[in-house]
Formats: structure tokens, C-alpha cells, sequence
């Protein structure tokens, strides 16, 4: 790697870090970052925070010390900018305005309408593009984004927590945690990250959960979607009576095809499931989970109540392989991520 290159890379990091601050907030927005940088020194920081708001590149512009700054300087930014009249002014036209010598992307817009159409602005304008940069890692971060853009669905999660041995809770009258308080954390931080937390209604009858995001920065709670075949739930539920009660979705007997299809419709690009067994159990064998958090408790407890379920694999070949795995220790536990390799 040349030390352009490095430099970009150092730089793009930055702006993939700012874009991280949206994920949960900017739907059905993607999550985007920017950069300004002129002679080696960082001049801007900025991301997109919600839909409607200004986008990262004009979000960095607007904290300039002093607008003339950006002329001739080099802007990072994780996203193909934006070059058509949506909910905001195009980004192309802001960053010409500013006088931007140098456009350095991350990936390139996947919608087909406007796919690359951001890039021809800029260079047909004067400005040099450099494209690719940290394509991979800028790409991940919009999986939701992406799958919802081309299919109309949303990125769908598995999050579960369990003993060694592969089972969801502890004996009646315990606590319901298997997992200690680092991994609760870590769970609430993906909350923060989503649009919508699927559970079946057994979680509601059994554990009464509230199903909210109570760390970060959120200015809406995400959907919660309970999927019941038999209509009974409890009507104190705290889902059903708290003050998030108009942010609760009730799927009867409904296929998981028109689920998906409709979260899609409500904007839901990132959706988090948590359970239980059957239901993650049922998306495995549709092939529909596409990203994977299992939170292991150093613990063996037995008992019939397995983290998934569903038909299970006919033999090994035929079993879901994670890819991009990583491994995190959380005290005492684990957990390991990963994408469904399709």
C-alpha cells in the first residue's frame, strides 16, 4: 500500500466511525460519514443523523471553522454523495459550492436510480474521485440499507443468549438471565442500532419483556413485533401498555415473506430478533436470518427450551456457515457474530 493510500484508508476510518453514530436514527437513510482534510489535518467530522436532516457531507461543511477552509481540500466520505433533489438539497452541489479539490468514496449508492450518477457529477465538474476505498467495510456498514434499497426487506438479525449447551433459560423462579450484565450492554447497544425487535408470543406470555433502547441517543423507540398463530396474549403486557404502546406490531398468522414486506414498507431496514427458539428456529429453515450474535454464558443447564429450533439440517453440508466471524469476550462470556454466508 502507497502512502496515499494509507492516508486515505486512515481517513476513511475516521469517516467510518462517524457513520456508525447514525445507525439506528438515519432509516431509511443509509448511515454515512465524512471527512475534511487539507494538507494532513483534519478540518471536519460529520454523519448523517436522520432521515430529513443533513447528510454527512453537508453536516462536516457546517462545522468548518470558517467556510473558505474547504476549498481545495479533500473530502472523505463513505457513501457516494447524493446528486438528486430528495428531502434535502444533492450533496454534489454543496460540495462544489465549497470547493472541494478531491472526492475520496467508500462505496458506491446502490440504489439502480442512482447508482454512480454522483460520481459522473463530480468528475464531469472538475472534482478528482477516487472510488474503493475501504469499499468492503463501508459496504458492511449499510447491510440494511443495501438489502432494503433492492428488495424492499430489511437486513434481518438473530440475537440470542445461551448456556454452553445450547439452551435459553434457567429453571422456573430463577432469573431469566443466563448472560452478565457486559453482555446485556452489549445487546442494548445493537438494539440502538435497528429498526424493529421481532419476538414470538411465548417471550410475551413468559418473560413480559419491554423490548426498548434504554442506552444511546434514539429519537424513536424501534417497532416491536410480536408473531402469534393464536391471537392470545396478555393484554397487561408492558409492551401493550407503556408509554412506546403505539410502537407495537401484532403479526397473526402471518407468513414471514408478508412480515418482512411489511416492515419494509414501514421504512425497517435493520430488523433485530431475539426469539425464541421456534421462531429463530423457523427463519433458519426459510433462509432468512442474515447475520448472527450468540452470547454464551458459561453455564450447562440441559432442558428442553434450545436457542433454535425448527426442522434442523440434514447433515452437516447442509448447515449455515458465518463468515466475517469475530470472537469479543464480555466478562465471563462470549460472543460470537457473523454473516450467513448465501
Amino acid at each position: 500500500m502507497s502512502g496515499e493510500e494509507e492516508t486515505d484508508a486512515r481517513h476513511m476510518r475516521l469517516a467510518l466511525r462517524e457513520a456508525r453514530k447514525g445507525l439506528g436514527t438515519t432509516s431509511p437513510n443509509p448511515a454515512v460519514g465524512a471527512v475534511i482534510v487539507r494538507d494532513g489535518q483534519v478540518l471536519a467530522t460529520g454523519f448523517h443523523e436522520r432521515a430529513g436532516g443533513p447528510h454527512a457531507e453537508v453536516a462536516a461543511l457546517g462545522s468548518l471553522r470558517e467556510p473558505g477552509l474547504a476549498a481545495r481540500a479533500t473530502l472523505y466520505v463513505t457513501l457516494e454523495p447524493c446528486s438528486t433533489f430528495g428531502r434535502t438539497p444533492p450533496c454534489t452541489a454543496a460540495i462544489l459550492a465549497a470547493g472541494i479539490g478531491r472526492v475520496v468514496v467508500g462505496c458506491i449508492d446502490p440504489n439502480p436510480r442512482h447508482r454512480g450518477s454522483g460520481i459522473n457529477f463530480l468528475q464531469t465538474h472538475g472534482v478528482a474521485v477516487t472510488i474503493g476505498v475501504l469499499e468492503k467495510e463501508c459496504s458492511d456498514l449499510n447491510a440494511g440499507f443495501n438489502r432494503w434499497i433492492t428488495t424492499g426487506r430489511p437486513w434481518v438479525i438473530a440475537k440470542f443468549a445461551q448456556s454452553l449447551d445450547g439452551r435459553l433459560t434457567r429453571p422456573p423462579g430463577e432469573s431469566t438471565w443466563l448472560t452478565g450484565e457486559r453482555s446485556r450492554f452489549r445487546a442494548q447497544r445493537l438494539r440502538a442500532t435497528v429498526d424493529a425487535i421481532l419476538v414470538g408470543a411465548e417471550t410475551i406470555r413468559k418473560d413480559d419483556p419491554q423490548l426498548t433502547v434504554r442506552v444511546g441517543r434514539r429519537h424513536l423507540q424501534p417497532w416491536r413485533v410480536i408473531v402469534t398463530r393464536s391471537g392470545a396474549l396478555p393484554a397487561g403486557a408492558r409492551v401493550f401498555t407503556d408509554e412506546h404502546r403505539e410502537r407495537t406490531l401484532v403479526f397473526q398468522n402471518s407468513s414471514w415473506e408478508t412480515l418482512l414486506d411489511d416492515l419494509g414498507q414501514r421504512g425497517v431496514t435493520r430488523l433485530l430478533v431475539e426469539g425464541g427458539g421456534k421462531v429463530l428456529g423457523e427463519l433458519r429453515d426459510l433462509g432468512l436470518i442474515d447475520e448472527v450474535w450468540s452470547f454464551f454464558a458459561p453455564l450447562l443447564t440441559g432442558g428442553p427450551a434450545t436457542s433454535m429450533g425448527g426442522r434442523g439440517v440434514r447433515s452437516n453440508e447442509e448447515a449455515d456457515v458465518l463468515a466475517d466471524v469475530s470472537y469479543q469476550r464480555l466478562g465471563s462470556d462470549l460472543l460470537v457474530r457473523g454473516k450467513i454466508r448465501k
